[in-house]
């Protein structure tokens, strides 16, 4: 139990993560006390630890007025949950970026079609 904000979280976030990427699901998640709706693009190692980039769908229940794109570690991700919520890939999402090369574990696939 997240003694925070009482949120349960998984003992392993990662296979939410990847199920969340392969499917196109977004999951709910609080990250540093906010609620957040994410649409997980990839997972990926950096410096020891897991980093998933995702767009943020909802901020508190708030849709941004501009797309963002964030940069999320998976340890500070909590009570996260898959949900039914599909999503679109994000125009922002640039997995030919420096920083996925030979980190990457999972991402999303451009023109790949999603099962409902």
């Amino acid at each position: 139990m997240d003694t925070e904000n009482g949120a349960e979280s998984p003992a392993n976030p990662t296979p939410i993560v990847l199920e969340g990427i392969v499917r196109q699901r977004c999951l709910n998640a609080t990250y540093n006390r906010t609620r957040m709706v994410l649409a997980p693009h990839i997972l990926y190692m950096r410096a020891g630890s897991l980093y998933v980039d995702a767009q943020v769908v909802s901020r508190d229940f708030i849709v941004p007025r501009e797309e963002k794109f964030g940069t999320f570690k998976l340890d500070g991700l909590k009570g996260l949950a898959l949900t039914d919520r599909a999503f679109r890939i994000s125009k922002l999402f640039l997995p030919e970026s420096e920083k996925y090369a030979g980190t990457a574990l999972m991402a999303v696939e451009p023109g790949q079609t999603v099962a409902a």
